[in-house]
């Protein structure tokens, strides 16, 4: 069995990282995301922010008083969803199952992994290559034999970091660090240690027996392992399918406004096939574009119905298509299906055409099932590859 090694990525000041991507003229520029009332509090704020002393869940009030000249920005959750999204289908190019735990960070098994790469640092450098490549953002990663340590690692050289944690080193590595680095350990707990005399990781590493648990009482067992770097929990996936989608970054901007629509028919069609495979439906319909600029703009529409006919999923992103102006080219095209449910057969007394579309739909499944996707092929497929 090869050793297991787990990898921690993390967005680097994400929700502000993606505002300065989004707007080239903000970056080395403190920006504070978050609620802009008097009673608003701080989302994320750019490392160039938090020079200033600001910080997450502080209240935007105070945040304005230690930075008056300070950028702030009302936070556009529904683009960072969909960023979060392309950052995570990225880590499973290299991993089967990854765990997030927030949109701006999570958890992959990287085991095995090793087969493919030399060494761990290029695992961790491909991942974080790849992210910066297609979203212009920046991440950091820890890479260690557990998710402690592994979160541990990504917090350790911020922003644009990367660190390992070897076996063997785990104890050694954590000795020296506070308290509160360790999983469990809040400000109440972190207070019943002080008072016990404990002032590190490795002062509960080489307490005598019963002088942790007569601090904190039953979390001490957990404590302890933990200091020594034991945590043996799995990587647990999301095994609920919240959207499909796809998208694509060009070589070369797109500015014909044909090839743009084609590109959409393209991924509509995607899309479409592969919600038909899962046997399931789509009651809302995204469009993403990304200029040359890196400014992205998400449109969303609902149905009262569900579909997964590419014909409906064109339509409604090509409605989308036409709400966004274009004054810029184009780097990146991509519709994402949500609000899914279970695909549901009915027989209808009036056949129309969405019951043709369907059978057309089925009919073609199968052949590209049995022949391959060049076996049959939308017309639209034909220009793309004359163009």
């Amino acid at each position: 069995m090869p050793r297991r090694w787990i990898m921690h990525v993390d967005m680097d000041a994400f929700f502000a990282s993606i505002e300065q991507r989004d707007h080239p003229e903000w970056r080395g520029k403190p920006v504070i995301v978050g609620g802009l009332s008097a009673r608003g509090v701080v989302s994320t704020a750019s490392y160039e922010a938090r020079a200033f002393g600001i910080h997450s869940a502080m209240p935007m009030s105070r945040a304005r008083t230690l930075c008056p000249a300070g950028i702030y920005v009302r936070p556009r959750f529904e683009l960072y969803r969909s960023v979060s999204d392309e950052i995570h289908r990225i880590m499973l190019h290299y991993a089967a199952e990854i765990e997030p735990i927030s949109l701006d960070e999570a958890f992959m098994d990287i085991t095995g992994m090793g087969t493919q790469y030399p060494t761990l640092g290029a695992i961790g450098r491909a991942i974080k290559g790849e992210i910066r490549e297609k979203t212009g953002l920046v991440a950091s990663a820890g890479i260690a034999p557990n998710k402690f340590l592994a979160k541990m690692a990504s917090d350790m050289d911020k922003p644009d970091g990367l660190t390992i944690i070897p076996y063997g080193r785990e104890a050694a590595i954590l000795a020296p660090l506070p308290l509160r680095r360790l999983w469990g350990v809040g400000s109440v707990t972190e207070g019943k240690l002080l008072a016990a005399g404990f002032r590190t990781i490795g002062d509960i590493q080489r307490a005598a027996p019963g002088t942790v648990e007569a601090a904190v009482g039953r979390l001490a067992d957990h404590l302890r392992r933990l200091s020594f770097g034991i945590d043996d929990r799995p990587v647990q996936a999301e095994r609920a399918v919240k959207s499909i989608g796809d998208e694509e970054t060009y070589e070369t901007d797109l500015t014909d406004p044909a090839a743009i629509r084609r590109r959409i028919a393209i991924h509509s069609d995607t899309v479409a096939s592969r919600l038909r495979r899962r046997h399931l439906t789509a009651r809302t319909v995204s469009l993403k574009i990304r200029f040359a600029s890196f400014r992205t703009v998400m449109r969303s529409v609902s149905f009262e119905e569900g579909t997964n006919l590419q014909e409906d999923i064109e339509a409604a992103a090509l409605s989308l298509l036409e709400k966004i102006p274009r004054t810029e080219a184009v780097r990146l095209t991509g519709v994402t299906c949500s609000n899914l449910a279970e695909e549901v057969e009915t027989i209808s007394l009036f056949p129309d055409r969405k019951d043709a579309l369907r059978r057309a739909a089925r009919a073609v499944d199968a052949i590209q099932a049995r022949y391959g996707k060049d076996a049959i092929r939308k017309g639209f497929y034909m220009e793309e590859e004359k163009s």
